[in-house]
């Protein structure tokens, strides 16, 4: 990335400060959602941007929106080698329908070999599992973009009920920005998008599943369970590492 462009994007160098995110949150303040995205990625006002997807129970409203402004976005899918076949074909499903541009990350080979040769480190360790298979190659993947954007909502977990649309993600040293599009969306409003949109949904989601991860860590929720509440059944784990503790997922 050139000079000039990173003083068109605030003045960032090379990525973006606390003030940055003030001052896009104030930028668009009363704006729907797609008039954001609009505005900051047509007016390259985050620099190189990527959507991080699990193609999960909601995971196509964003990309829904995203796809009606700019399809050339990257979304990154991390391919932990665990997942549902469903959620596969669900992910191929809508990369056709929208027409997005999938970018699959996968664990380092070498380090799987290394730690988790039976690929059942799941079973005793989840944490070191989900380090090999997601935390590390999505920090790798990451590093070379100036923004991420999330799929968080403030309904989903008392932790999001404040945050912003846009902030700076604590975990990278460089400043890279976060952004959160439906932060103040509801539930109403996602059902409402799906429907008004005939968005196909993730077809686990009628079998029990609200909130979907790998096969071997995710279980059927009974009805008024937390939606998460079947991730990692009987262990003290509620987070894949991604984010810090309640600011998963990113969509």
């Amino acid at each position: 990335m050139n000079e000039t462009r990173r003083i068109d994007r605030l003045d960032a160098a090379p990525r973006f400060s606390e003030h940055d995110a003030v001052r896009l949150n104030r930028m668009f303040r009363g704006s729907s959602t797609q008039e954001m995205l609009e505005g900051v990625i047509a007016g390259d006002l985050a620099g190189e941007i990527a959507v991080v997807s699990s193609f999960g129970a909601e995971s196509a409203v964003l990309l829904h929106l995203l796809a009606e402004v700019d399809r050339r976005v990257p979304v990154l899918f991390l391919d932990t080698g665990k997942h549902f076949a469903e959620t596969l074909a669900y992910r191929d499903a809508l990369v056709e329908r929208l027409g997005l541009d999938l970018v699959v990350l996968a664990p380092d080979e070498a380090e799987l070999a290394a730690k988790d040769a039976s690929g059942l480190r799941w079973s005793y360790d989840p944490d070191g599992c989900c380090a090999i298979r997601k935390v590390n190659p999505l920090a790798q993947a990451l590093a070379d973009y100036d923004a991420s954007i999330t799929g968080r909502k403030a309904f989903q977990s008392s932790t999001r009920a404040n945050l912003p649309r846009f902030e700076i993600d604590t975990s990278d040293a460089q400043g890279r920005l976060k952004i959160n599009p439906l932060i103040d969306w509801t539930a109403g409003d996602i059902a409402d998008y799906f429907l008004a949109h005939d968005l196909p949904v993730h077809p686990l989601v009628a079998r029990g599943f609200p909130s979907i991860g790998c096969e071997p860590c995710t279980h059927k929720v009974a009805p008024g369970e937390d939606p998460r509440s079947g991730r990692w059944k009987g262990w003290d784990k509620t987070e894949c590492g991604i984010h810090r503790p309640g600011e998963e997922p990113f969509l």
